[in-house]
């Protein structure tokens, strides 16, 4: 990963986006101290977006055990 300060960032901002765009991940400091990290996007699924509302709603999201299989008639 690679690391800049905040004034490098700025100087060469459309050229880390192309590098984030092709897949690097690059941390942003200020005073020595990470304040951000840009990495690449990717695709996000529902369950993403709604993280933080079910962990705040004691929601129990465990999937019911599996009905055990039926026999299936054979086909003559």
């Amino acid at each position: 990963m690679k690391t800049l300060t905040v004034v490098q960032a700025k100087s060469h901002f459309s050229a880390l986006l192309a590098e984030v765009e092709a897949g690097e991940e690059i941390a942003v400091t200020r005073h020595g101290r990470v304040v951000a990290r840009w990495v690449p996007d990717g695709p996000r699924v529902a369950a993403d977006a709604f993280r933080d509302f079910w962990s705040a709603q004691d929601i129990d999201l465990q999937a019911p055990e599996d009905a055990p299989a039926e026999d299936v008639a054979s086909i003559d």
